[in-house]
């Protein structure tokens, strides 16, 4: 039975009747407790809750985070206790935020009080897009300028690579932010797995999660 108050800001507005609510919750280390996370996520309504135990946020690999992401389909909420059990960075968090965006999926932070499913919080998801886009766009800038003075250098270079940076840029932005698989996406670059991966590393790009 999902239920439609929110224990902390008032009435959950704009969601459908059949619209689950979904939790998730982290806690760094093993000897951490999930309970004031579970607590919370209940008392908000949570009719399922996926959580990672003993895994730090700074960790690519967290199977209960992408299981609540895969489990959410449109019209759900997914639900964290604070923002940051959810994202390991900004990125991350920015581009988590645009792909329950683009899956039509609200989302509710119980902490700092963001739920876009009230008129105000629909500007969030706006918000962490462009942030997204503004640290790939930092990225990308820093990458040809560190190339450019290598050449002024008359360092070497290396190989032309089988992915240029928009290519990179792109590719994460499609696994991170539209969920594609690393294999669907190799294949339309026409690269090896291993290949994406190397490259993506090779950007720094962070919160690579093969899928």
């Amino acid at each position: 039975m999902i239920r439609r108050e929110n224990f902390l800001m008032g009435p959950i507005q704009d969601l459908a009747p059949t619209a689950r609510l979904v939790g998730y919750a982290r806690v760094s280390t093993e000897d951490q407790k999930l309970d004031m996370q579970l607590d919370c996520l209940k008392a908000a309504g949570c009719d399922k809750v996926f959580y990672d135990h003993g895994i730090s946020g700074g960790k690519a690999d967290r199977p209960g985070l992408e299981e609540a992401l895969n489990h959410v389909i449109e019209g759900d909420m997914l639900i964290v206790y604070k923002l940051d059990r959810l994202g390991r960075s900004v990125l991350h968090l920015a581009d988590l935020l645009a792909r329950l965006d683009n899956q039509d999926v609200q989302f509710w932070s119980l902490t700092e009080g963001i739920n876009t499913a009230t008129s105000g919080g629909k500007l969030i998801y706006h918000i962490f897009a462009a942030v997204a886009e503004f640290h790939r766009d930092l990225i990308r800038e820093n990458t040809r300028n560190g190339l450019r003075a290598a050449r002024e250098r008359g360092s070497r270079v290396g190989r032309p690579r089988l992915m240029s940076i928009e290519d990179i840029v792109k590719a994460h932005r499609w696994m991170q932010q539209e969920g594609q698989a690393a294999s669907q996406i190799a294949k339309r670059f026409h690269v090896s797995e291993s290949t994406l991966y190397r490259s993506v590393r090779r950007l720094s790009l962070d919160c690579f999660n093969p899928l």
